[in-house]
């Protein structure tokens, strides 16, 4: 399948698929255990059906949005993606390229490929940060001087990850900490002549942020082998407070599923929440993140901008979340696909599929504006 061929999401994952190797495929496109919880993600918002209005004049459909004070071209973003540089080579600059030519938000991972000063130099900024509040609390402020001197424009806390949640493929793969070589998917790399033709063309195959930071771990084993021991059980909205005090601009809390803890990121100063249980990466059976949004929009919407993530793979859903009450929608899974379908330019055909998709969905459903969707184009 040609990229002109592509017409929709899983056009471009079946193209991911193709051309990435199995660990690296699987490793965005699992789940954790039985991935219950990543089925329900998408099972729960096919569910939602959408109201049908006629004779209402949407001639001017209207994408424009505001997230965090900033104005953009679409009510959805780019989510923080772990390794994304090994979906394609350098793909954290290829993805915020092209989330900056489309004026969307772009949110540049901790565990990256490509570092901070890599992607605001080669992509430009500004950009969010996204933030892993590891133990080492000297380094998670050199990080977040990093990410400041590079101007990034608002920090994500990620707080669901204080453990890993077991993913069954990822063991299976070799994708543990340390990574685990196998004959299997080292035959599996040499049957994707291209893609290890670029990756061996790239100065960037290591874990951007995280080098040099640690004498005597210089590579993605050993550091992925570090970032796993940094992982915080204790991590605590204490930690959110200190992180408040080294931060200056707009702050994000990401992992947000019960009302309560919805409470306390209002509390600790967040002007964002991320309604998300991690893409169904983290707690098995824990429900799916859109029937999770209503009650932490009712909780703390008027105080935070509430965002979504987990499951949109298409302009429909981007209507699903926004009538449920999100401001914004961050899409992993479908721009990874993207990525690791044809770089910059699969992105960007991701972007533009669920563009296209959501300006049709509103005009079906009578809408005209981002701000005129709500709770009544849902049946």
């Amino acid at each position: 399948m040609a990229m002109n061929n592509v017409t929709c999401i899983e056009d471009l994952r079946i193209l991911h698929r193709k051309r990435v190797p199995r660990a690296f495929f699987e490793y965005v496109d699992g789940g954790a255990y039985s991935e219950a919880t990543l089925r329900a993600n998408r099972d729960d918002l096919e569910r939602l059906g959408l109201r049908q209005r006629v004779m209402v004049d949407v001639s001017g459909i209207d994408l424009r949005t505001t997230i965090l004070g900033t104005s953009f071209a679409l009510p959805f973003g780019l989510a923080p993606i772990g390794l994304a540089g090994l979906q394609y080579p350098d793909g954290e600059i290829h993805a915020c390229r092209a989330a900056i030519k489309a004026q969307i938000p772009f949110a540049l991972s901790t565990a990256s490929i490509c570092s901070i000063e890599d992607v605001a130099r080669e992509a430009g900024s500004p950009f969010w940060f996204q933030l892993y509040a590891y133990k080492d609390t000297g380094f998670v402020r050199a990080l977040i001087e990093r990410a400041a001197a590079a101007n990034c424009s608002a920090l994500i806390v990620t707080v669901d990850v204080p453990v890993f949640g077991q993913r069954h493929r990822d063991l299976k793969n070799g994708m543990s900490v340390p990574p685990r070589l196998t004959l299997r998917n080292a035959y599996d790399t040499l049957k994707r002549p291209g893609w290890l033709l670029g990756m061996m063309r790239t100065k960037r195959a290591n874990l951007g942020n995280l080098a040099g930071h640690v004498e005597g771990k210089d590579n993605l084993a050993s550091l992925g082998a570090w970032a796993a021991t940094q992982l915080n059980p204790s991590l605590s909205w204490k930690d959110v407070d200190w992180i408040r005090g080294l931060w200056k601009g707009p702050i994000v809390i990401k992992g947000i599923m019960a009302p309560a803890d919805a409470r306390e990121a209002v509390r600790s100063g967040a002007q964002g929440i991320v309604v998300s249980n991690h893409g169904g990466r983290q707690l098995d059976g824990a429900p799916s993140s859109i029937s999770a949004l209503p009650a932490i929009v009712q909780e703390a919407g008027s105080e935070a901008e509430i965002l979504f993530d987990g499951g949109v793979r298409s302009g429909q859903d981007v209507m699903r979340v926004l009538a449920l009450g999100a401001k914004g929608c961050l899409i992993g899974r479908a721009y990874i696909h993207g990525l690791g379908a044809g770089g910059e330019a699969g992105v960007a055909k991701a972007i533009d599929i669920i563009a296209r998709e959501l300006a049709t969905t509103m005009a079906l459903c009578g809408v005209r504006t981002i701000a005129e969707i709500g709770p009544q184009v849902i049946i």
